[in-house]
């Protein structure tokens, strides 16, 4: 996939952005509060996700515009095709002049993967952030996901609300239902992370080697204390038919389900050590960008469609060498990178240089 041209109307504080980028590395540069994020924000809103940024809709639109407009024009499944969203109180999209139901439907048509600076809490965070970030991964990939999850989600749903009353209307007949129930869900979430894990963990491995040139060795795990690499779904089921009789009773004290996928972790190692606890800023930053890197690969491998990659403020704390890989070793992909040290710009060997000041594009 490759983007052709954006314009951008009346979108934080872009007034007017009508931009043809080049089809491989393309820096934006500039002072904090210019308006850089903006630019790869109205990008990615073509993917039919929310602001990577968590901002509500009416949020976008610049102050005293009574809406935001953006077009783009973009190569995908073998044509050319024009994708427009009206930003109100809420989006509105066009596919090739037919309006969508919902700017959702964009999904999988527009494929881009996003790197901001709160990603690091990847990394630095709390499982429940790795979590949502191989749990959304996984439903780009594979769309039946999606119910998959939705229906676990469910299940923890009414089987804490039994728990939680547990003292006054216990149900040992009803606990049992949902107990039953959540193994078979809790499998099927296990196994899909754990393949995608597996396949992720090859493609960051090679992103990492070439970010640290071969200097430090990535290591990707899916819940590291379970033996879930080698089991079976049937034995991944009985894993968890034990696990939920051998927590009953903390279960019912807590008033909630204190084990299940919904509390288990991706781990990340640098040489060995864990990269949350010991890892340096630059290795931290890098791994995430490995994972990031990672998660594209693996979306092209499965869509055959490439997506396109938007780096916001990715070169802080990263040192000259991860700095030359990202703009100068990513061969095939149209890449967005957006940065404030205009020095950085004189280590590109290849690609086009915008600036972006008060919102406008140079």
């Amino acid at each position: 996939m490759i983007v052709r041209q954006l314009k951008a109307a009346d979108i934080r504080n872009l007034t007017f952005v009508d931009w043809t980028p080049g089809e491989q590395v393309n820096i934006i540069y500039g002072q904090n509060a210019q308006g850089k994020t903006n630019l790869l924000e109205s990008l990615w809103l073509f993917t039919g996700g929310k602001s990577f940024r968590g901002s509500k809709d009416s949020e976008l639109v610049r102050i005293g515009a009574p809406r935001a407009r953006l077009q783009c024009t973009f190569f995908a499944e073998g044509r050319e095709q024009t994708a427009e969203i009206t930003i109100e109180k809420r989006r509105k999209a066009t596919l090739n002049g037919v309006a969508l139901s919902s700017p959702t439907k964009l999904t999988g048509l527009f494929g881009a993967v996003v790197f901001s600076p709160d990603h690091l809490m990847m990394i630095k965070g709390s499982p429940e952030l790795r979590r949502r970030f191989i749990d959304a991964a996984l439903c780009q990939v594979q769309p039946s996901y999606i119910r998959t999850y939705s229906e676990y989600l469910h299940i923890l749903q009414q089987r804490n609300a039994l728990l939680k009353e547990w003292y006054h209307f216990p149900d040992d007949d009803q606990l049992e239902a949902w107990n039953t129930r959540m193994t078979e869900a809790a499998a099927d979430i296990v196994v899909a992370r754990r393949d995608y894990c597996r396949i992720l963990r090859e493609q960051a491995t090679a992103v990492y080697h070439g970010l640290s040139s071969g200097r430090e060795e990535f290591s990707l795990s899916y819940e590291a204390d379970k033996p879930y690499e080698q089991m079976t779904r049937e034995e991944i089921v009985d894993f968890w038919r034990q696990s939920l009789a051998e927590s009953r009773k903390a279960d019912i004290g807590a008033g909630f389900s204190t084990v299940g996928p919904h509390r288990e972790d991706l781990s990340v190692s640098i040489s060995g050590l864990s990269a949350r606890h010991y890892g340096s800023q630059g290795q931290q930053r890098s791994a995430v960008l490995a994972l990031k890197m990672a998660e594209a690969a693996v979306l092209r491998e499965r869509t055959g469609e490439q997506p396109v990659i938007l780096l916001d403020d990715v070169m802080s704390e990263l040192d000259e060498t991860r700095q030359d890989y990202l703009m100068n070793h990513l061969d095939g992909w149209q890449v967005f990178i957006t940065c404030c040290d205009p020095s950085t710009i004189s280590r590109l060997a290849d690609g086009n240089v915008y600036k972006m000041d008060a919102g406008e594009l140079k």
